[in-house]
């Protein structure tokens, strides 16, 4: 009898512990974890980067008009020369030998214009006295007229062979250094055509500017005077300051990809910019510093019930743009006007103080789950992955209001 009931109270609590299990669910309470973030100051920016080639502001490719061997150089690379300096003299003996026989050419038309000159005057006379025939005296005429033009003819061939001549001394259009030199004495150069290149001339190597390749989705964001930050191989630790010049309007187009040129301008005092140098550049196609900032994800969160433990309650806004608190057991939102933004980080005013601790994101965990597999809110949209949206990074997007 003692063992009957022995078994029977066995079995009741035997049923109460799965009674138990059953109306619990057979598992402790899931665990709700919140990501906060601190409303803070800060600085946003966007920026764009492209590569792009140092080059100096003005420089002068210098050739000669007329052919000849180069018969003295006077300058060598990275020579410093002034305006005006004689840097090259080509050959002169065919070009003094030509002004010779022009300037023969000249003598022998202004000695037939002198004899048509004093023929002239005589059948004038003839002709007024009514001694010779108006035909003999118009010929006369002609021919003094014909002798005059001749005269000007020769005084111009002799004025080309003289320009020639001084063409034949190469001296330097502007005061600065010698980037190239393409030519060697005892080189012969022809001028029919095309004028031969002997020097290349940087007007101010203190003055650099950058020639930048900007893609057709990036070049609606650049705007002249807007800052620029780069880099080049040859001192990767420095980084330099310039800003937006020139946005030109030119389109180029290779591969298929279409680009558009930017020039950044770029002090150069210590002389560590070289022409033809690679740059790295980030140009910052807007900035606000020192503004109320928060990630942009918290602008995306909403609370809803899935999260709400026992007493907890929302107390929501009508508001196109919200943050959200949590307060005691109270989910708040707060109405917020939204500004710039580079993705990751956003601009707000109004609505909320500084240091306030705001909800981001939340995670839902539970001892079934297993070890480091967390369930994350499915209200939360996912963003779409853009690599451009990084907070100071490459190629970001512009910014939305």
């Amino acid at each position: 009898m003692k063992n009957k009931k022995l078994w029977i109270a066995l079995g009741v609590v035997a049923l109460a512990i799965v009674a138990y299990f059953l109306l619990s669910g057979g598992k402790k309470e899931e665990k709700v974890e919140f990501e906060t973030a601190k409303v803070d100051k800060g600085n946003i920016h966007t920026t764009i980067t492209a590569t792009g080639t140092i080059e100096p502001v003005t420089s002068v490719t210098v050739g000669t008009q007329v052919s000849g061997i180069v018969s003295k150089l006077y300058v060598d690379y990275n020579s410093v020369v002034k305006k005006g300096q004689v840097i090259a003299e080509l050959d002169k003996t065919n070009l003094i030998s030509e002004l010779t026989a022009q300037r023969a050419n000249l003598s022998s038309a202004q000695s037939s214009l002198n004899y048509q000159q004093a023929n002239y005057n005589r059948y004038k006379t003839l002709y007024d006295k009514g001694l010779v025939s108006a035909n003999e005296y118009e010929n006369a005429l002609l021919q003094y007229n014909q002798a005059k033009e001749q005269v000007n003819t020769a005084r111009e061939s002799v004025q080309r062979a003289q320009t020639n001549l001084g063409y034949a001394t190469i001296t330097s259009p502007i005061d600065g250094v010698v980037l190239s030199k393409a030519v060697e004495e005892g080189q012969t150069v022809a001028a029919s055509f095309n004028t031969p290149e002997l020097f290349t001339i940087a007007q101010d190597l203190t003055d650099m500017r950058v020639i930048a390749d900007i893609d057709e989705a990036d070049i609606g964001g650049v705007k002249e005077g807007q800052r620029v930050t780069f880099t080049v191989d040859a001192f990767p630790e420095d980084q330099f300051e310039g800003s937006v010049t020139q946005v030109r309007q030119q389109a180029t187009t290779e591969s298929n990809v279409v680009t558009y040129e930017v020039v950044i301008s770029a002090r150069n005092n210590d002389l560590k910019l070289k022409p033809g140098l690679t740059a790295n550049v980030t140009i910052y196609t807007l900035e606000k510093n020192d503004v109320l900032a928060v990630p942009s994800k918290a602008l995306r969160f909403m609370p809803n019930e899935a999260i709400l433990k026992e007493g907890q309650v929302i107390e929501d806004v009508e508001a196109p743009r919200k943050l959200w608190t949590l307060e005691g057991n109270k989910f708040k939102a707060h109405k917020v006007e939204t500004g710039i933004t580079n993705g990751m980080m956003t601009e707000i005013t109004g609505g909320i103080s500084a240091g306030t601790e705001v909800l981001v994101d939340f995670n839902i965990s539970g001892p079934e789950m297993p070890q480091g597999q967390q369930t994350q809110n499915p209200f939360m949209p996912r963003p779409r992955g853009n690599n451009r949206q990084q907070q100071g990074g490459n190629n970001q997007q512009q910014p939305r209001r």
